[in-house]
């Protein structure tokens, strides 16, 4: 699924890095504790999560996460932002909860195999 598409699908606004907007998304990881995230995490392209700190943006650069959703209405700090753009990561924000966003996203085909 393109970036794009998935914006659309989740109502999603784009915060940062919109050159990212034509790469494909094939996994997600769905997670507000980042220890689970880098438990769990390896070889997925995009996080979805409700926690709203720089180390969400460090946790998603170790696993080359390319897209993080922040979901339930949050959005990230101007440092987060900044950090994103030079990281070449983009950054989504929907009204969406995490449980809503990661079911459309899975009947969709994003982590099906």
């Amino acid at each position: 699924m393109l970036l794009t598409d998935l914006a659309k699908l989740l109502n999603a606004e784009v915060l940062s890095f919109q050159e990212n907007l034509t790469r494909e998304v094939k996994t997600a990881c769905g997670s507000d504790l980042m220890s689970d995230v880098l438990a769990y995490a390896m070889g997925k392209q995009m996080l979805i999560t409700g926690l709203v700190n720089p180390q969400v943006i460090r946790t998603a650069e170790m696993l080359d996460i390319f897209i993080v959703v922040f979901v339930r209405g949050k959005k990230p700090t101007p440092e987060m932002l900044e950090l994103a753009e030079e990281k070449h990561m983009t950054l989504m924000s929907t009204e969406r909860t995490m449980y809503q966003a990661c079911g459309i996203l899975y009947e969709n085909g994003i982590g099906r195999v």
